[in-house]
C-alpha cells in the first residue's frame, strides 16, 4: 500500500511541474517517436514529451516493483506514452453499469464438457487486432468483433465489419461517437436498423461524421443480442457454447496503459465499474495447469503493439477480477 501511494503521488507531481527536458532521453524520445510515428507541433512536442518523461520513469518503478516479485505483469513504453491516464480514462470510455434483465438462455455446460482451454482464434472466429487510435470507441470495436465471429459461425467467412458505421449511426440509440458508448445501445442499433456494412464498403476514419449507411450495402443481421447473468460460471458456459462475447472491464489504470504481457494484476482494479469494452475470446492456463493460473483471454483495440500482441489475459475464478463478467454480451444472427 505505501509503494502504490507513492507511485500515486510522485506520477501526479511529475505531470503538473512539467520540467527542463531531460536531455539524456533524447535518443530514446526521437526513437520512440519515430517507432509510433509521432508528429507534433513545436508547442506540443514540449507537453507531450513532458508527459513521456514521466510515463518512462513511472514505467522504472513499475519494473522495479515488479522485479521485487511483487507483481505479474510486465511494463513498458507504447504508443501510449505521451497521453496521461485521464487522456487515457476519456479514450478508453465505452462501458458502464446498467440495470439488465440477465438473460435465461445460457447452456449450463458439465464440467466434462467445458474444454482446459479455449481460443476461438484458431477456430477463425477472431479478426485482426486492430487501432482505434485517439477515438474511444471501444463500445463499437467489441461489438463489431462480436457480430464478425456470428457471421463467421453462420457462413464460415470471416467478413470484418464496419466499425464507423456504428459509430457514425448509432447515436439516436444513446452512443456518443468517439466519447464513449455502450456495447448494449450498440447491439440495440444493429437489430433495429436492420443490418451492418463491412469494413471494406465504409472504413475506419476514427473521427465522426454523418451517417452513410446504406442497406444494400448490409452484409449481415442481428435478430436478437443477450445479456450473459454476472458471473464467471455463466460466462465460461457462454463462451464455449456461443463464441466471442462483447465484454466490459475495468481500464482506468496505469497498470493496464502499460501491459505488455503475462497475467495481469492490478490491485485497484474495481468489478463494478467497467470502463473500457474488449472482445472476449478464449481461457486457459498460465504456465503448467497443475499450477492453477486461470486466465481469459480478451482482445484489444490498441493496435498490436499493445500487450501480448493487443490481447491481455486477465486472471479467471478470481471472483469476477476487473469486471471481466459484469457486462457481457453476445448477439444471435
Amino acid at each position: 500500500m505505501i509503494v502504490a501511494v507513492f507511485l500515486t503521488i510522485l506520477y501526479l507531481g511529475l505531470a503538473s511541474a512539467a520540467p527542463t527536458p531531460d536531455y539524456s532521453l533524447d535518443a530514446e524520445w526521437e526513437e520512440w517517436k519515430r517507432s509510433f510515428e509521432k508528429t507534433y507541433s513545436q508547442e506540443e512536442e514540449r507537453h507531450r514529451r513532458a508527459i513521456w518523461e514521466d510515463n518512462v520513469k513511472m514505467i522504472k518503478l513499475l519494473s522495479e516493483e515488479n522485479g521485487l516479485g511483487m507483481n505479474n505483469v510486465t511494463v513498458e513504453m507504447n504508443e501510449f506514452g505521451d497521453m496521461t491516464g485521464e487522456e487515457m480514462r476519456e479514450m478508453m470510455k465505452g462501458s458502464s453499469v446498467l440495470t439488465l434483465k440477465k438473460g435465461k438462455h445460457i447452456q449450463k455446460l458439465g464440467d466434462t464438457n467445458i474444454p482446459k482451454t479455449l481460443d476461438w482464434r484458431t477456430q477463425g472466429y477472431v479478426a485482426p487486432v486492430r487501432r482505434q487510435g485517439n477515438c474511444g470507441a471501444c463500445w463499437a470495436f467489441a461489438v463489431a468483433a462480436a457480430i464478425e465471429g456470428q457471421l463467421f459461425k453462420k457462413t464460415g467467412k470471416l467478413t470484418p465489419l464496419s466499425v464507423q458505421n456504428l459509430i457514425d449511426c448509432s447515436r439516436s440509440f444513446g452512443t456518443t461517437g468517439c466519447k464513449g458508448g455502450r456495447i448494449y445501445n450498440a447491439f440495440q442499433y444493429v437489430k433495429n436498423n436492420g443490418g451492418l456494412e463491412a469494413e471494406a464498403t465504409y472504413p475506419y476514419e476514427a473521427k465522426v461524421r454523418r451517417c452513410r449507411y446504406r442497406a444494400e450495402r448490409s452484409v449481415v443481421k442481428v435478430a436478437r443480442f443477450y445479456v450473459v447473468p454476472s458471473n464467471e460460471e455463466a460466462l465460461l458456459n457462454a463462451l464455449v457454447t456461443h463464441g466471442p462475447i462483447a465484454v466490459g472491464i475495468d481500464a482506468g489504470h496505469e497498470s493496464f496503459k502499460k501491459y505488455t504481457g503475462g497475467m495481469y494484476h492490478e490491485p485497484n482494479c474495481r468489478r463494478d465499474s467497467p470502463t473500457h469494452s474488449v472482445l472476449l475470446v478464449g481461457f486457459g492456463y498460465e504456465g503448467r495447469e497443475s499450477e492453477g493460473k486461470k486466465y481469459w483471454l480478451i482482445q484489444n483495440s490498441h493496435g498490436e503493439s499493445w500487450g501480448e500482441k493487443g490481447y491481455m489475459k486477465v486472471p479467471r475464478d478470481q471472483n469476477n477480477y476487473c469486471g471481466i463478467a459484469s457486462y457481457a454480451m453476445y448477439p444471435v444472427l
